[in-house]
């Protein structure tokens, strides 16, 4: 089972939010690394100091995915299924597998996509 992180989940670790970075922290001590992937990165990337200080101290501890040619196209097929659009959204359901878990601020476009990609996933609201 892995811990997937949207950019929702990123901010609020940028906020300080205790029950998420709590999250994150079990993870890492069972040595499990939790997932997301570049386009997560970049919605939430302004630079990485300041407030965004706990995000680059985050980030390489993160098995951060790169989204390819065939990640893409995976997305869009799951986009054109169920009629959103949002290809972030999309690529990061694409990466669970049955039993994960997803942070996410957008509880609701994740699950109709996790439903329509077949995969059954915990879906955690930050």
């Amino acid at each position: 089972m892995s811990l997937l992180l949207d950019a929702g989940a990123l901010v609020a670790v940028e906020r300080g939010d205790r029950d998420t970075v709590a999250l994150i922290k079990h993870e890492l001590s069972a040595g499990r690394v939790p997932l997301t992937h570049g386009g997560v990165v970049g919605q939430v990337w302004r630079g990485g100091s300041g407030r965004q200080a706990s995000i680059a101290r985050l980030l390489p501890g993160l098995d951060v995915t790169p989204i390819d040619a065939a990640l893409g196209r995976r997305a869009g097929v799951l986009l054109a299924k169920t009629r959103t659009s949002d290809v972030i959204d999309a690529a990061l359901v694409l990466l669970a597998a049955d039993g994960d878990t997803l942070l996410t601020s957008d509880p609701r476009d994740l699950t109709v996509l996790a439903a329509a990609a077949g995969v059954h996933v915990d879906v955690v609201h930050v």
